[in-house]
């Protein structure tokens, strides 16, 4: 967890607001170190007397004082008790993201992250050209959290995203769960995103599963239909897999969310 974010109203900044990790602040004081240390310290030049706004990633806040500054950390004396936050409204959206070629993928995290995904799983699909290794996926999804905890920073999100990878989309249908599943397909020709919405009430929980650049083939999509997933067509627009789950999570955020 490496920055915090400051807006400034009427020309005087806002206390900086940062992320630490659940279940720390129903405590009296607060130790950090590691890279948010060295963010605080070396790079924002924060002092000891500082005031800032600290979040939980669960929905909780709370006022905390810089105490004591150290080379290796520093102690913030928290003030008062946490409390809850606005969090975001809607269906809890998980989007399972076909594995695309180069840095897409981050581009995926940030703006994914900013339109309120509760989680992200980049798979492995039979079409992804990019491989990740066993030996380098806990890496991977380390710097993948790390991405996106600085986007929902930015955003100045209540809840952090959850980042995983699965390995095949084998893995992915196993552990979908959530009470819509969709599907979102070049080949299918009928059934429309708008139509399959108008039909559903509000649910809890969605889950969106986009191919990366080559689709997804006949066979993983027919195992999707058997999982529950239905699969969707947004018309005759052509998107690219990097644009495509951002733009269903926009179109789900607007029909159920808190967008409009």
């Amino acid at each position: 967890m490496t920055s915090g974010v400051a807006s400034v109203i009427g020309g005087m900044p806002e206390v900086r607001r940062f992320f630490v990790p659940p279940g720390s602040l129903n405590r009296e004081t607060l130790t950090v170190s590691g890279e948010l240390h060295h963010h605080m310290i070396r790079v924002l030049r924060l002092k000891a007397g500082t005031t800032l706004l600290l979040a939980d990633g669960d929905g909780h806040e709370a006022h905390g004082v810089i105490a004591q500054v150290g080379k290796e950390s520093l102690t913030i004396a928290l003030e008062g008790k946490a409390l809850p936050v606005a969090t975001e409204t809607g269906p809890a959206i998980t989007l399972y993201q076909g594995l695309p070629k180069g840095d897409k993928l981050e581009l995926v995290l940030q703006k994914g992250t900013e339109l309120g995904a509760a989680a992200i799983v980049p798979f492995q699909s039979g079409r992804s050209v990019s491989r990740i290794g066993l030996d380098q996926r806990s890496g991977k999804v380390e710097r993948w959290q790390r991405i996106a905890d600085e986007a929902a920073r930015q955003s100045q999100r209540a809840s952090l995203p959850r980042i995983s990878f699965a390995g095949s989309l084998d893995e992915v249908l196993q552990s979908a769960t959530q009470s819509l599943k969709l599907l979102l397909w070049e080949g299918e020709r009928k059934t429309g995103l708008r139509a399959v919405l108008a039909e559903q009430l509000t649910p809890e929980s969605v889950a969106v599963i986009v191919g990366p650049e080559g689709g997804l083939s006949e066979e993983e999509a027919r195992q999707a239909r058997e999982n529950g997933f239905i699969p969707v067509t947004l018309g005759h627009r052509i998107l690219r897999t990097e644009t495509a789950g951002l733009a269903i999570l926009a179109i789900l955020q607007f029909h159920w969310g808190d967008m409009g």
